[in-house]
């Protein structure tokens, strides 16, 4: 099983594959998840969990969530492999099927809200004031820096934005040759307004 920033996301055409879930929804599955598990107030828990059912059911997969030493980690399967909520070991044929993706980070997973509206407000002022290219890499940089790491766009490593730009981008958000050319000059922005707006 992998996550969405593998192969299985797309073809080998670079579009995604019909049933699987494109890079925007599962970023929505990931946002309601973790909203859920934040929740104080059950009739609000419920909502996020309705919502992220029927996003998935709309791709005909199904969430669940697995508890690791590690962590909890949101794994999304194709509905066909799972009956009465248990998952049927010989219906699977090709694991690289289902979407995994940790819901831990390696940042403080109880700040993952204040995080991402700081990262989305990073992506809005970028698309506000320099335009395209350079909003659309800001805000699928702001997704990905936000599900995968719970971290502010402006803390990430070396190593993360080399994720970014070899993998998550050009997998996920199926990016312009003008987006892939200006990523790294789009990077330069995202850390100069994520270290203005903190």
């Amino acid at each position: 099983m992998v996550d969405e920033r593998s192969d299985s996301t797309q073809t080998d055409d670079g579009d995604a594959p019909d049933d699987s879930p494109p890079a925007t929804v599962i970023d929505r599955v990931v946002t309601l998840t973790r909203r859920a598990r934040e929740a104080v107030d059950d009739n609000e828990r419920e909502a996020y969990l309705d919502e992220r059912e029927a996003l998935l059911a709309d791709h005909d997969y199904v969430p669940r969530v697995r508890e690791e030493d590690t962590g909890e980690t949101l794994v999304m399967y194709p509905e066909e492999w799972v009956e009465e909520g248990v998952v049927q070991i010989e219906r699977i044929e090709d694991t690289d099927r289902a979407v995994e993706v940790s819901l831990s980070g390696v940042g403080d997973p109880d700040d993952w809200d204040a995080v991402a509206e700081h990262n989305r407000r990073v992506a809005d002022k970028i698309e506000t004031e320099h335009g395209e290219p350079h909003g659309a890499t800001a805000h699928a940089f702001a997704d990905f820096m936000s599900n995968h790491y719970a971290k502010r766009v402006e803390e990430a490593t070396e190593s993360e934005r080399e994720e970014f730009t070899a993998e998550y981008l050009p997998r996920n958000a199926w990016p312009t040759d003008e987006q892939l050319d200006a990523v790294a000059a789009s990077l330069e922005l995202v850390e100069e307004v994520g270290q203005s707006l903190r």
